[in-house]
């Protein structure tokens, strides 16, 4: 499920870490939607499409490690 707009405090997205993994993140996905418009997928294109949903959600974690964080120097400062 990606993230939402009300999910991410304002400031986050000025943070350059953040971005990164954000943009990163919706690389792997157009590199899936590639692969899913395809009508045939090679055992090489199988695998890749796994590598592509874990490196998706690794950066998926990173990102609400982040927010986490964000939201917790918030909540005491």
């Amino acid at each position: 499920m990606p993230l939402t707009a009300q999910e991410i405090p304002g400031d986050l997205m000025s943070n350059e870490e953040f971005r990164r993994l954000a943009q990163q993140h919706s690389q792997y996905e157009e590199q899936l939607q590639q692969l899913t418009r395809q009508t045939y997928l090679s055992s090489e294109d199988i695998l890749l499409e796994g590598q592509l949903k874990k490196m998706k959600l690794r950066l998926k974690d990173q990102m609400q490690q982040l927010i986490a964080h964000r939201r917790r120097e918030q909540s005491h400062g």
